[in-house]
């Protein structure tokens, strides 16, 4: 409703109300008169009829002005400065509340205006600081892309889910599809669509395995085809806040062509070996005559001549042919990498139960056995002798052992059921599986070959118990680095924040504190007397820079002195002499220790004795 009507509207109530009133007290005191009283009245309002009428005239103006006046203090000032304030957060921040109506909305439309410039004050503040930040982002974003660009690998990451959310160029460049080889690399789409499901699969059930081991490395590896492209894969987990797996880093490299020419030296070398043992033997055995029989006249000794001649330049021909000779087929490449035995059968367990519905249980401790082996094409040869087991006999449990034969590991299948007759498991080494979707036809035979294993069968016919025996080469222990220290945060392995800090430079009084580069160390020795020949036993430091401790760039070592660490020495670090046997020396130690501390400030505890430690064996 319009200011206008409204006012119209209140005026009338007004008015109407005041004449009621007015002619209810009029009526109430003309009934109180006495007739006398009555007839006076009478006459005086005969008498002077203007003066009524200009009371009558002007209460209704002068009650329109009074409600005029209080609309305006406080109705309309109201409703104008809710307006205006609309208008300041919606339209225009910089518009200020107009000043008017009574003083009290005066004083409320000037508090107002101060919020108003207080807001936008701050909104400009943070305006300011978005700008920032998203300038540093993109800043951070371009150097990023930057080095991803000049990584020699290609390199994707991927969420769980197998959605790829970072890639770069060299990654597009190697798996580049079409619609027969699949779909090409790009943000979203899934790295199922592109590469085989199952190899990654099963990479990430080892990784999940890892780390439920908490192995300070959880990475996988595993062989992969792609549009006639031999890849290989390394694979490092992406770890949420709690410590699941919340996608992946993929590290791709085209090994096609170095398989192939490994293949074909194999296949050169055994050409070889085959074409050129006849011709050998009919050389050797003319060389061996003749040297026999030295007396052989003239016509005998030119027929073994030119058997040797001839043989010879069949010899030469053969190699000349077998050099110009090339094939394209290749041989199923084997890349084996050290694993426990443990987490071979555990991933036994699950493709026996997952794939064939076949319960697997492991019987005995888990034996620190070591094996190098492609375990993704073990399973799969695994899982297929045991479905061929199910299929034939019925079996639907399985008991999976482990134990050490001297330089062997012995995995062992047993299960309830008619005896595996030798020359059916003969049937199946030889019978051929496909080693991923797109993968290479393989039987258990070559698996076993390239492992150096062997399997055979072994039945007790009374008990109906069967038990089908793997022999696999004992292989190396993995050499894992020493745990890192639990962190409340993300390790930090990179900080885009020092491309704007200047380098280290002499002038390090003019710099800030916070734009320096610290090294923290401590050193323990064989005792507290440098100058009586003391020495250290040990050197360790931590690396600050911009401000945040890197505690996974740390310098951690002992050094084997030329005098015995004092009793009163080891009491405090606990470092004894056998410990310090074998260590490398001050001489070795030290350069490293000033590689590791190059161009950063040191820091350290009482420094002026380790310093004297440290300027002692400087040269």
């Amino acid at each position: 409703m319009r200011a206008s009507t409204k006012f119209a509207l209140w005026l009338a109530l007004l008015t109407g109300f005041v004449i009621a009133v007015v002619a209810a007290v009029g009526v109430a005191l003309w009934l109180d008169l006495s007739a006398p009283q009555r007839d006076a009245l009478r006459s005086m309002l005969q008498e002077r009829p203007a003066l009524f009428a200009v009371i009558a005239f002007f209460v209704p103006f002068a009650l329109g002005a009074l409600l005029q006046w209080w609309f305006a203090a406080y109705p309309k000032a109201a409703t104008r400065m809710a307006e205006e304030v609309r208008l300041i957060h919606t339209v225009n921040p910089e518009h200020r509340v107009t000043l008017a109506g009574a003083s009290e909305l005066r004083q409320l439309g000037g508090e107002i205006n101060s919020f108003a410039a207080a807001h936008q004050a701050l909104r400009q503040q943070v305006e300011a600081r978005i700008g920032e930040a998203n300038a540093h982002l993109e800043q951070e974003k371009n150097r990023l892309a930057a080095l991803m660009s000049e990584l020699a690998q290609s390199v994707l990451v991927c969420n769980s889910e197998g959605r790829i959310l970072l890639y770069n160029a060299r990654a597009s460049a190697l798996l580049e599809g079409d619609a027969a080889n699949g779909a090409p690399v790009g943000l979203g789409r899934s790295i199922f669509g592109i590469l085989d499901k199952s190899p990654i699969v099963h990479a990430l059930d080892k990784i999940a395995r890892r780390i439920e081991q908490h192995s300070p490395q959880p990475v996988a590896h595993f062989v992969t085809t792609r549009a006639g492209q031999l890849l290989r894969a390394q694979m490092a987990p992406v770890l949420d806040a709690a410590g699941a797996i919340g996608g992946f880093v993929l590290m791709l490299e085209d090994i096609t062509r170095s398989v192939e020419i490994n293949s074909r030296r194999d296949f050169l070398l055994q050409q070889l070996s085959e074409g050129l043992r006849a011709s050998l033997a009919n050389i050797r055995a003319a060389a061996e005559t003749m040297a026999q029989h030295p007396e052989m006249d003239a016509a005998q000794r030119e027929r073994f001549t030119e058997v040797i001649r001839v043989e010879a330049e069949k010899l030469s021909q053969r190699l000349h042919d077998t050099l110009d000779q090339t094939t394209d087929s290749l041989r199923a490449p084997w890349l084996l990498e050290e694993m426990l035995a443990s987490d071979l059968v555990f991933a036994l367990q699950r493709s026996f139960e997952a794939g064939l519905g076949v319960t697997a249980r492991h019987e005995g401790a888990d034996a620190p056995f070591w094996l190098s082996v492609d375990s993704y094409a073990m399973v799969q040869a695994l899982t297929q002798v045991m479905g061929r087991v199910a299929s034939t006999f019925g079996t639907r449990a399985v008991v999976l052992q482990l134990g050490g034969d001297g330089r062997f590991v012995r995995l062992t299948l047993c299960w309830q059921g008619p005896p595996l007759e030798p020359g059916l498991l003969h049937d199946w080494e030889s019978q051929p599986f496909t080693v991923g979707a797109a993968g290479h036809a393989a039987t258990l035979k070559e698996v076993l070959d390239q492992h150096g294993g062997e399997m055979w069968c072994q039945a007790d016919r009374a008990a109906l118990v069967n038990r089908l025996h793997l022999q696999l080469p004992m292989g190396r222990p993995e050499r894992l680095a020493p745990p890192s220290p639990a962190a409340s945060s993300r390790p930090v392995y990179y900080d885009f924040d020092l491309f704007s800090q200047p380098g280290q430079t002499p002038e390090l009084d003019q710099r800030t504190l916070s734009e320096l580069s610290y090294t923290v160390f401590d050193s323990e020795t064989t005792g507290l007397s440098p100058s009586e020949g003391d020495e250290i036993v040990s050197i360790g430091a931590v690396r600050i820079v911009n401000g945040r401790l890197l505690e996974q760039e740390c310098f951690d070592r002992l050094v084997q002195p030329r005098r015995a660490v004092r009793k009163e020495a080891q009491e405090v670090h606990g470092i004894s002499m056998q410990m310090l046997a074998g260590q490398p020396t001050i001489e070795e130690v030290l350069p490293l220790f000033h590689r590791f501390a190059e161009d950063t400030v040191l820091i350290a505890h009482n420094a002026s004795f380790d310093m004297r430690f440290l300027q002692l064996a400087q040269a």
